[in-house]
C-alpha cells in the first residue's frame, strides 16, 4: 500500500527519491519521472493523503493522471477499469494490479520512491496467467506469457501453469487445447525468441477456451498400498478403461505413477489401453496419449500425477471404430484382424531382425491400395521378415501424409479432418513406438494402415503434388529479346 504523508518516513537514501513538491501546493495530480512509464502522484483531500501509482494503465497503457478518482477508486476512462487508489489492486479482471510507490513526507515536501512494491514480478505473473486462464482473458495470458518470458523464465514453467491447469479444470479430461499447447511446446527450440511469446499464448488460449464453463475434475488418490506389482496395475487399468470405469482407471494409473517407474512403462500403460479397441475416437485418444507424454517430456515427469488423470475420461469415455459400420460392412476389418492380433508376441519377437528393412514404393502403394487383406498381409509379412517396428510406423506415416498431401480442395472439410487425424494417429503411433515399443503397440500400426484405407476415396482426384504439377512462371523466358519476341 502506498504510504500516506500523514506518517512521514525518511530513508537513509533520500537522494534516490523523486520529489515532487511541497504538500500544501500539490496539484489534484501531478506527473513525474520515474518508474517505466512515469509516476502519477494523487492528492486527496488537499494534500492530506497522497498516493502514487504508474501512470500507465496495466490493460492497455491509458495514462491514468486523466482518470477520476472517487471515494478512493481511480477510474481508467478508456475502458473503465477501476483500481484502489492505496494499494493498487484491481476491481476488474481484464485489467491488472497498478503498480504503486511509496510516499515520503519530508518536513512539508513529498517525495516518490521510484522503486515498485511489487517484490517479486515472476510470482506475480505467474499468479496473473492463472487468473488469466481461470477468466479465459485473451489479453491477461498475453501480457503475463510476455514478462514471465521477460524476466528469463524457462518455457517449459509456462508450459506446466498452462498444463496443469487444463488438466485440473475439465471435468472430461484432456481436450485439443492441451495437444495444441503441447504442439506449440515442442516447436519453442525452432522458433526466434520474439515468436515463442505467440506460440505460448496461442496454447494457452486454446486451453483456457477448453476449460471455460466447464465443471472441474475432482482429483483421486493413489491406493493406500502402492507396493502392487506393475503388470498387476497395467491389468488392472486395461481392465477398467475396458469396462469404461474411469475412476478405478485413475486410481490404477496414479498408484502406478507413485511407484515412480520410467516414463516408458507409463507411456507403455496408457498406449496398451489406447490400442485395446480401435482407432479410438477417430484418432483423437491415442494422440492424446502421446501428446500428454510429450508434454512430461517438456516439463518433467515429476508432474505426472497432475497430468496423466485427465487421459483416464477419455480412455473411458472413447467412441469404439468396431462398433461402426464402416469398420465392418461391406468388409469386416476386425475381423482380418483378428487372427493377426492373436500372433503379436511372435511378430514382435521377429521384428527388428533386419534393421535395413526399409519401405519400398511398392509397400506404399499397397498401403494406398483399396484391398484392406493385402494392406493387413504387407504389414505382416513386413514384421515377420524383421522390419523394425519404427520403420513400420514411419511407413504407415508417410502414407498417411500423402493422404494429406493428395487432398484435393473439391471435398469438403470435414473430409480434411478425416485424412488430417489418420496422419497425427499414425504419427502417435511412431512416436510412442519409439519410445515405449511394444507388442500391444503393434496394433495401432495395423488401426493407423486400415483407417488410410478408408480414407482412400478423399483422394479422389488426388491433388497433384508440387514436382507433378504443369511447369510455371519459371519456364517463361526472362531475356528481354525473348519477350520482345512473343
Amino acid at each position: 500500500m502506498a504510504a500516506t504523508t500523514t506518517a512521514p518516513t525518511v530513508p537513509a537514501d533520500l537522494d534516490a527519491l523523486v520529489r515532487v513538491g511541497p504538500r500544501d501546493e500539490l496539484a489534484p495530480v501531478t506527473v513525474v519521472s520515474g518508474g517505466r512509464h512515469g509516476i502519477a502522484v494523487f492528492a486527496v483531500a488537499g494534500g492530506e493523503r497522497v498516493y502514487a501509482v504508474d501512470n500507465r494503465c496495466p490493460h492497455m497503457g491509458f495514462p491514468l493522471h486523466k482518470g477520476s478518482v472517487r471515494d478512493g477508486i481511480l477510474t481508467c476512462h478508456w475502458h473503465h477499469a477501476r483500481f484502489d487508489l492505496a494499494s493498487g489492486g484491481t476491481f476488474d479482471q481484464f485489467a491488472d494490479d497498478v503498480q504503486t510507490y511509496a510516499v515520503v513526507n519530508d518536513d512539508g515536501i513529498v517525495y516518490v520512491d521510484p522503486r515498485s512494491h511489487r517484490a517479486d514480478r515472476v510470482d506475480h505473473a505467474k499468479e496473473r496467467l492463472r487468473d488469466g486462464l481461470e477468466q479465459s482473458i485473451n489479453l491477461v495470458l498475453a501480457k503475463n506469457v510476455l514478462a514471465l518470458l521477460e524476466a528469463g523464465v524457462a518455457p517449459a514453467e509456462v508450459l506446466a501453469i498452462g498444463g496443469a491447469f487444463g488438466a485440473r479444470y475439465r471435468e472430461a479430461g484432456w481436450r485439443s487445447g492441451l495437444t495444441i499447447l503441447t504442439a506449440m511446446g515442442n516447436i519453442l527450440p525452432r522458433l526466434d525468441p520474439d515468436d515463442r511469446v505467440f506460440a505460448l499464448y496461442h496454447g494457452l488460449v486454446n486451453v483456457a477456451r477448453d476449460c471455460a464453463g466447464q465443471p472441474p475434475r475432482h482429483p483421486l488418490d493413489s491406493l493406500p498400498e502402492a507396493a502392487t506389482p506393475p503388470d498387476r496395475l497395467k491389468a488392472w487399468f486395461r481392465q477398467f478403461v475396458e469396462v469404461r470405469d474411469s475412476d478405478g482407471a485413475e486410481r490404477a494409473l496414479l498408484t502406478a505413477v507413485t511407484n515412480d517407474p520410467a516414463p516408458a512403462v507409463l507411456a507403455d500403460l496408457l498406449a496398451s489401453a489406447g490400442t485395446d479397441h480401435a482407432f479410438l475416437d477417430g484418432g483423437h485418444t491415442l494422440d492424446f496419449v502421446n501428446k500428454a507424454r510429450e508434454l512430461l517430456d517438456l516439463i518433467g515427469w515429476e508432474h505426472a500425477a497432475a497430468i496423466l488423470p485427465s487421459l483416464t475420461p477419455v480412455l473411458a469415455a472413447s467412441r469404439r471404430s468396431e462398433e461402426l459400420n464402416s469398420w465392418r460392412h461391406p468388409v469386416d476389418l476386425i475381423a482380418l484382424l483378428d487372427p493377426v492380433f492373436a500372433r503379436l508376441d511372435d511378430l514382435a519377437a521377429r521384428a527388428g531382425a533386419d534393421p535395413a528393412w526399409h519401405a519400398s514404393d511398392e509397400f506404399i502403394a499397397t498401403l494406398h491400395g483399396d484391398d484392406p487383406a493385402a494392406i493387413v498381409a504387407a504389414l505382416t509379412t513386413a514384421l515377420e521378415v524383421g522390419a523394425p517396428p519404427t520403420a513400420v510406423t514411419r511407413a504407415v506415416s508417410y502414407a498417411a501424409a500423402l493422404r494429406v498431401a493428395r487432398f484435393h480442395t473439391s471435398n469438403e472439410f470435414g473430409d480434411w479432418i478425416t485424412v488430417l487425424h489418420t496422419f497425427t494417429y499414425a504419427n502417435a503411433t511412431h512416436q510412442l513406438m519409439r519410445r515405449s515399443p511394444s507388442a500391444a503397440l503393434l496394433r495401432g500400426v495395423y488401426h493407423g494402415a486400415l483407417s488410410l484405407y478408408l480414407d482412400r476415396f478423399l483422394n479422389m482426384p488426388a491433388a497433384r503434388l508440387s514436382h507433378e504439377r504443369p511447369a510455371g512462371l519459371e519456364t517463361l523466358p526472362v531475356e528481354p529479346g525473348a519477350l520482345l519476341a512473343h
